[in-house]
């Protein structure tokens, strides 16, 4: 959900922990805990994207999905940023043009669920509010401007940030200009885009009406693998030089050290204004097997078992992702600090959580302070508790609510 893995790697792909999401949804069902079938929203093509520039890699029309709020939550806006992997190279980026995160030539409808769902169940603070799901067909964060070729000519758009104003454009002539509330959410390279955009789209609305922002699963480090390698600088410096990101970083920042750096989430929170939630797992599942032991690093897949199942690591193992916790938990004091911000740092193996109806809000999400992840959200969206930080305890602690957890 955060970028191609590496050969060796078996992390599942970002559409593969959809479908494995969506299937175990399907046999729970079947099961003793309440479901309801997900809803479907029809996609939208933005208009006039060719003349604005504002296109995905192969230059089709960027989309979103969006779906209309009702009763008293029919001026209550939550806009929502795809996630599924950053291109870092000229060929990454066209291979990814041939699929639905480079094209909205593939593009299908996708279900909405947990956090998008109109199912009051499900999601009790957000169900009647008009709900956006912006398509993610850039590769960047919806944060590049640039274009290129690929060794057979064909033209390549890096235009994310394009993307994002045109989209926000239309959503506002189509009555977001009015919200009384507005929340911007992504997950994973989306949760990224959300920091990245969070202060900007802040911007758009009176100060008087209440806009925060949300990352799930997000929260990227920038720190050495077991062989010394900076796996997530790597792709990220991709990301910054080809696509050109530099206008959505923060000028701060950029005045003191390099794009790549600035990129990085305990950077960007340096520089946010806006009321933010961070919701990540201090084992993120992905980073885990990206950054902490990618298979590049582990030709003996000594930790194969690991990432299959935390439950499996040895001591040493435990050690180094211990020392990846305390990394995120000590970037994530800017966090803190901040009034009105919220945390849910847990401890289960995972990856993104808000997108899905069982990990959201049901009878086995996982809890921090007895509440789910939506619990937490909507007290840190109204205020109440002083902002939410909930952060969970290390290994060998265990939180039992993670044992009902998918372990992705």
């Amino acid at each position: 959900m955060a970028t191609t893995p590496r050969p060796g790697f078996a992390a599942p792909a970002p559409r593969l922990i959809t479908m494995t999401l969506l299937a175990v949804s399907a046999l729970l069902s079947r099961s003793s805990v309440p479901t309801a079938a997900a809803e479907l929203v029809e996609l939208t093509l933005l208009a006039n994207a060719r003349e604005k520039g504002a296109v995905c890699l192969d230059g089709s029309p960027p989309a979103y999905q969006l779906r209309r709020g009702f009763g008293s939550g029919s001026r209550s806006w939550l806009v929502n940023l795809e996630g599924g992997a950053w291109c870092n190279t000229t060929e990454d980026c066209s291979s990814r043009s041939l699929t639905d995160l480079g094209s909205s030539k593939f593009m299908k409808p996708i279900e909405f669920e947990g956090m998008l769902s109109n199912n009051h169940t499900e999601n009790p603070y957000f169900y009647n509010w008009n709900i956006v799901d912006i398509r993610y067909c850039d590769g960047g964060s919806f944060a590049g401007d640039a274009e290129g070729e690929d060794r057979n000519g064909t033209k390549l758009f890096y235009r994310g940030l394009r993307i994002w104003e045109a989209v926000v454009d239309e959503l506002m002539a189509k009555g977001m200009d009015t919200a009384k509330q507005v929340l911007l959410a992504g997950c994973s390279a989306g949760g990224l885009a959300a920091l990245l955009h969070c202060d900007n789209f802040r911007a758009r609305f009176h100060p008087e009406v209440p806009v925060k922002c949300l990352s799930d699963a997000g929260f990227f480090l920038d720190v050495k693998d077991s062989s010394g390698e900076r796996f997530m600088r790597s792709i990220f410096s991709g990301v910054v030089h080809l696509q050109n990101v530099r206008k959505v970083l923060p000028k701060d920042c950029l005045a003191k050290k390099d794009p790549t750096e600035c990129f990085f989430p305990p950077e960007l929170i340096k520089s946010i204004s806006t009321t933010t939630f961070i919701r990540n797992s201090g084992y993120d599942s992905y980073q885990v097997g990206n950054v902490v032991a990618p298979g590049g690093s582990d030709p003996g897949q000594s930790w194969a078992s690991c990432k299959a199942d935390i439950r499996n690591c040895t001591s040493t193992q435990i050690l180094a992702m211990n020392g990846f916790r305390e990394k995120m938990v000590e970037d994530l004091k800017v966090a803190q600090h901040k009034r009105g911000w919220g945390l849910f740092i847990d401890s289960c193996f995972n990856h993104c959580q808000t997108p899905f109806r069982i990990t959201w809000h049901s009878p086995i999400s996982l809890r921090l302070g007895n509440k789910t992840i939506a619990d937490a959200v909507a007290d840190w969206y109204v205020g109440k508790d002083h902002g939410v930080k909930e952060i969970d305890c290390a290994y060998p602690c265990i939180n039992p609510t993670c044992s009902s957890q998918l372990d992705l």
